[in-house]
């Protein structure tokens, strides 16, 4: 569903603990016979969502500008940053599995390549309409995936990040539940989650549909209450729209550029685009199944052709009167991720006046932002709140 674009983003749409213990996990995760429910059916309780702080600092990916995004690394560097609530993208093993990894195309976020005996899994497949070369999620099995290990995306740009090449493995969304579970109790409050479900559309025309299996971890560990701390995402709505007939946890539809159509809209022939969804009755028409949006920051403030902030839109005032939080993504440190006028120096991976852009988006009234550098974005909304 995405591809790196040159400034690092990535764009949706059709465009572009082991050995035992983890088999024991995953046939817990598909409700086999012989499991023991960790969670014995209740679950953490995170108060309504309108609860968090305004606004809310989501860790992208985990803390992915210091670490390896998706890894119980990031994750728990998050945490201890103080982050509000924590980022997973959850793509399907070839055994059923829910895995978080931003994409099922591996190639660039796991040493897969050093893998011999994989080398014959290298394949090419058509996602969302978009021609990818590489290994991908739903060709392995969850045991095969354990034997690689996580590695920096971006290395050019977070060369630092590289030093934990290797360090972690790819995490199931089971673990990551029960790593929650067991922070939370430790601390004494839950531990807010954000799960995406990737190209459900895609992985559901291969036969490995992600809602069902997301529903039934939900469940388990007792997350699919309204006041449960999770918030559910998609780009495509109609992911959503299953979401709420199967559980009663809080949705958040994703929103790209203005002129893209979400991938279910164009396997169903619908030809509303993201500019449709942000009109007034674009917005009611979500908040019947969702209770958020997540926009691109651009959509919220657009860019003039310079790349410094333009005219703010009627967004978050549009949403907020159709009864919908803001989630807009993705605040990053280095100035090549910063409007112009936040950019300091000539060094694109050097810090830029990341303080000013927070507050820039701030004042628009969203509730909550996806930021790559929580202790930046925590930071940043604490000055915010004193004003």
């Amino acid at each position: 569903m995405t591809q790196d674009m040159a400034d690092g983003t990535q764009r949706p749409g059709r465009r572009a603990m082991l050995g035992a213990a983890v088999l024991t996990a995953g046939a817990t995760a598909l409700g086999l016979p012989g499991t023991a429910s960790a969670a014995g059916g209740s679950g953490p309780s995170g108060g309504s969502y309108r609860s968090l702080p305004v606004p809310a600092v989501i860790a992208h990916r985990g803390a992915s500008g210091y670490r390896p995004e998706h890894t119980l690394g990031a994750y728990q560097l998050a945490l201890d940053m103080g982050a509000d609530v924590i980022e997973q993208d959850l793509v399907p093993t070839k055994d059923g599995h829910l895995v978080c990894r931003h994409e099922n195309d591996i190639t660039g976020t796991t040493d897969v390549a050093d893998h011999p005996e994989f080398a014959s899994r290298k394949t090419t497949k058509t996602v969302d309409g978009t021609s990818l070369t590489g290994w991908f999620t739903e060709d392995f099995t969850l045991a095969e995936l354990k034997t690689l290990r996580a590695k920096e995306r971006i290395p050019a740009a977070r060369q630092e990040n590289t030093l934990y090449d290797g360090r972690w493995t790819v995490p199931s969304f089971e673990e990551v539940l029960r790593w929650a579970d067991r922070e939370g109790r430790r601390r004494g409050r839950p531990v807010w989650l954000h799960a995406e479900t990737k190209h459900p559309s895609y992985f559901r025309g291969i036969g490995l549909g992600l809602e069902e299996p997301l529903a039934r971890l939900l469940r388990k560990y007792g997350r699919h209450r309204k006041d449960s701390p999770v918030f559910l995402q998609s780009f495509e709505p109609t992911s959503m729209e299953r979401m709420s007939r199967l559980v009663q946890s809080p949705r958040v539809v994703l929103l790209w550029t203005p002129d893209d159509r979400p991938w279910d809209f164009v396997q169903s022939g619908d030809q509303r685009t993201v500019a449709d969804l942000v009109t007034p009755e674009g917005l009611k028409w979500i908040s019947g199944f969702a209770q958020g949006i997540g926009p691109l920051l651009d959509l919220v403030i657009p860019k003039k052709a310079d790349g410094s902030l333009g005219t703010p839109t009627t967004l978050v005032r549009d949403a907020h009167r159709a009864g919908l939080i803001l989630h807009p993504y993705t605040m990053r440190n280095e100035n090549t991720f910063l409007p112009a006028e936040f950019r300091r120096g000539t060094d694109p991976t050097a810090y830029g006046d990341v303080f000013g852009a927070y507050r820039a988006y701030f004042e628009q009234g969203i509730d909550g932002i996806f930021t790559d550098n929580p202790d930046t974005g925590l930071l940043a909304a604490e000055d915010f709140r004193r004003r």
